[in-house]
């Protein structure tokens, strides 16, 4: 196994020689491992390689321990070179090839067509390009927050850099000082169109350049060159040692067969049996070889086993209840920055490493993030408008035992991100987004950034929580709930100020006694006659169609599900005993939370009437208040269809 350090100034001929047997070696597994599952990505696999034995070479990791906590990161941002990541991780002992080569592409194998970290040595999920950048900004913070004196090193491809995730990462790298941060390009000039420079001309090197980027350009399959420009960007011989490091690597797709060789066709094809013949022949292997790994493949079974990546834990401290009095005029997102505070104030002690971190995107006023930013200013990230780079950094954070709130509003803390949330949800992350501005509570701002569909997107998210809570007490019980709970979680909430939720007697229904409970919903009022469902803003409306009600003489009970996500199903249950049902919610009523009790009350075989009030499409700007009733979601129209539906 090759092994370099950065005392040396040059390879020696036989570290060289050695790099071009290990290439033959690789290329063969490559070869193999396509062609035998019938896809893949052979020509980036190929123009990659040299790059990737070098670098895992240098880097400082283990196959005995990959999950090292001191270890440097190899991020491999174009997924679809994993049959060249998994030959080189083969190269250096994490796993044997057999595996490999039987498992690859398979159902339930972990040698899956785009990277994961199923197998060892691997340490994003990627695939969708563009992304894996953020994800190392994220590990490159976390080691400078942790004082560890690692590297990330992140691979990527050229046509990958059209996304505009990438300039993102690349200015937020800057700000934040990640000159432990080095990026690997394959400058192979050819993606799945053709010719780069045709399908999207760009200036590559300048605009690295213009990001204020140390760039170092390179011939790609030269080891010589990769090491002198990965030993520079590492001992700070860099134009900026303040700075991140780009190595713009020259390559050729296919590099090493000689009929694959500047051909983008087998960019993503796998070469036929008779030319995989012909590949390994020229690289000094019998292509017989091929044909009793065929057989060998149709009787063998999964077995290699997936490694577990979970989160690093991070122990939180909770700090005690604001209880908010019912004279009190707030909002639920003042409640949550006031929270945040004293989750920070709790355990971001000084001299020591943070445990709270805290990202938005040019909203830290309005998401209520100054006190935290106040008080833990190197904890607080502002990211400017860049959300897709933020949820993608954040996530990645979030597994290196901190614990990383993502506040921004809705439309941006889900639409926008929805498919940088779900990477994370597969790489396994444990972020807490907090989203403000949910739903027609937005108002004025108008149909572009009412977020009426949040649950609708987030319900396809399956390890995703979901606690939408009634009022700032609620708020705070919430926020402190989740310091201390694993995995993915989202936390949403209006603009508006709202009235605190009370007991009978007038007193704060949320009060310190209260302890909130996932998959737990809250009896606000008790009736025999039907039971009016609702969460969020909206659960004020419907105690004042509550108290409507009850002037009338219609007792009725009020259910406040804020757990979303764990369904509270005993509650649903119980709430099907009293038969008349109206789901009352700030959303789209199609994907709501109503469409889901529904579908769970089918399927216990549970007949109710029930009824959904809602909004059935996009709305104006205007007035919260206006808005509501224009959708129905007055406490008369509440009242009224909660009567109709009794008397029915």
């Amino acid at each position: 196994m090759l092994k370099l350090n950065l005392e040396k100034e040059e390879l020696l001929p036989e570290e060289i020689k050695a790099f071009e047997e290990a290439f033959k070696r690789c290329a063969r597994r490559i070869i193999l491992a396509t062609t035998l599952a019938g896809s893949g990505h052979p020509g980036g696999s190929l123009s990659s390689l040299s790059l990737l034995l070098v670098v895992y070479a240098l880097a400082k990791v283990d196959p005995q321990n990959p999950r090292k906590p001191d270890r440097d990161r190899v991020v491999i941002s174009h997924g679809h070179i994993s049959p060249g990541v998994y030959s080189v991780l083969c190269e250096y002992g994490f796993f044997s090839e057999e595996p490999f080569l039987m498992e690859f592409r398979r159902a339930g194998s972990a040698f899956a067509g785009h990277v994961e970290q199923a197998v060892p040595g691997i340490e994003w999920n990627t695939g969708n390009l563009g992304q894996g950048l953020s994800a190392a900004c994220g590990m490159a913070k976390a080691l400078k927050l942790k004082n560890l004196n690692n590297y990330v090193f992140c691979l990527m491809g050229d046509g990958e850099q059209q996304k505009g995730q990438v300039i993102e990462a690349r200015r937020w790298a800057v700000k934040f000082g990640l000159n432990n941060l080095v990026t690997l390009i394959d400058y192979n000039k050819l993606q799945i169109g053709g010719d780069t420079y045709k399908v999207m001309p760009q200036k590559l090197k300048d605009e690295i350049l213009a990001t204020s980027w140390n760039v170092i350009e390179i011939d790609g399959h030269n080891y010589s060159e990769i090491f002198k420009a990965l030993r520079k960007a590492l001992k700070s011989k860099v134009e900026d040692p303040s700075k991140p490091t780009a190595i713009l690597a020259h390559t050729i797709m296919g590099k090493g067969i000689s009929f694959m060789e500047n051909d983008p066709k087998w960019h993503g094809m796998a070469l036929p049996e008779d030319l995989a013949k012909k590949a390994l022949e020229e690289l000094g292997f019998d292509p017989s070889e091929l044909d009793i790994l065929k057989a060998k493949r149709k009787n063998w079974n999964i077995s290699f086993p997936h490694q577990s990546h979970d989160p690093l834990p991070v122990k939180i401290e909770i700090p005690e209840p604001t209880i908010y009095s019912p004279e009190t005029k707030t909002d639920c997102r003042s409640a949550y920055g006031k929270a945040l505070l004293k989750l920070s104030e709790k355990n971001n002690l000084p001299n020591q490493s943070p445990k709270i971190l805290g990202l938005t995107c040019d909203l830290e006023g309005s998401v209520k993030m100054t006190g935290l930013k106040k008080h833990s200013p190197h904890a607080f990230f502002e990211s400017g408008i860049q959300e897709h780079h933020t949820a993608s950094v954040a996530g990645a954070l979030s597994k290196e035992g901190f614990l990383v709130f993502f506040s921004t509003f809705g439309v941006f803390a889900v639409d926008e991100v929805y498919n940088q949330l779900r990477i994370n949800s597969l790489n396994k992350s444990a972020l807490k987004i907090v989203s403000t501005h949910l739903g027609a509570d937005v108002g004025e701002d108008g149909p572009t950034h009412q977020c009426i569909d949040y649950l609708g997107l987030l319900f396809n998210l399956t390890d995703f929580e979901i606690y939408i809570p009634a009022d700032p007490n609620q708020t705070d019980h919430i926020i402190r709930f989740i310091a201390n709970r694993p995995g993915n979680i989202f936390v949403g909430m209006g603009r508006s100020k709202i009235p605190i939720i009370t007991k009978e007697d007038g007193t704060p229904y949320f009060d310190k006694n209260y302890k909130f409970e996932a998959g737990k919903a809250d009896w606000i009022r008790y009736g025999s006659k039907g039971v009016i469902i609702t969460y969020g803003t909206m659960t004020y409306y419907a105690l004042s169609a509550w108290k409507i009600l009850k002037d009338k003489g219609l007792d009725v009970s009020l259910l406040n599900i804020a757990s979303i996500r764990p369904l509270p199903e005993k509650d649903i249950l119980r709430s099907s005993e009293l038969k008349n049902i109206l789901v009352v919610e700030d959303h789209l009523i199609e994907t709501g939370l109503g469409s889901k009790i529904a579908s769970f009350l089918a399927l216990n075989n549970k007949s109710v009437n029930l009824k959904f009030l809602g909004h059935k499409g996009p709305l104006s700007s205007g007035k919260p208040h206006e808005l509501f009733k224009i959708s129905g979601l007055d406490p008369e129209n509440i009242a009224n269809t909660m009567e109709k539906l009794i008397n029915a």
